[in-house]
């Protein structure tokens, strides 16, 4: 897989790790949308302000955890789980363990998301170099 990927081409990949994947999005550090794909046949739960402000929301709950990342470790992923889909927010990295940016996933209320993250989406991740080195 090439390093050089776009962050649509990521999104896409995503998406085609696991049916159950409905969206994949990747934010900025400060929050600013940089791509976002939703599997074909999809309808969005929520508009686009909805998921400008959910990202956001997203973004800050990950910026929290960080204030105990020194005594914890860094921040591999967060995940939700809510009446209709399930959402992770995945911590992308630079160099193994520089904060690069944000990885934003949902899934089918059925997903089995933790098997989906760990044995799909991070080794993926892992090959781009965007993964947390020695997880």
């Amino acid at each position: 897989m090439s390093l050089s990927l776009n962050y649509r081409q990521i999104c896409l990949n995503i998406l085609n790790l696991d049916s159950t994947i409905r969206f994949a999005g990747i934010a900025s550090l400060d929050a600013k949308i940089l791509a976002a794909e939703y599997r074909p046949g999809i309808r969005p739960l929520l508009t686009l302000k909805e998921s400008e402000l959910s990202i956001m929301q997203s973004l800050i709950r990950m910026s929290m955890r960080s204030t105990l990342e020194s005594k914890l470790g860094k921040t591999v992923y967060a995940a939700a789980v809510y009446q209709f889909i399930k959402r992770a927010t995945i911590s992308l990295f630079n160099d193994g363990n520089k904060d690069d940016s944000f990885l934003l996933v949902s899934f089918e209320k059925q997903a089995n998301h933790e098997s989906i993250i760990n044995d799909k989406i991070l080794p993926f991740l892992d090959t781009l170099g965007k993964g947390l080195k020695d997880r």
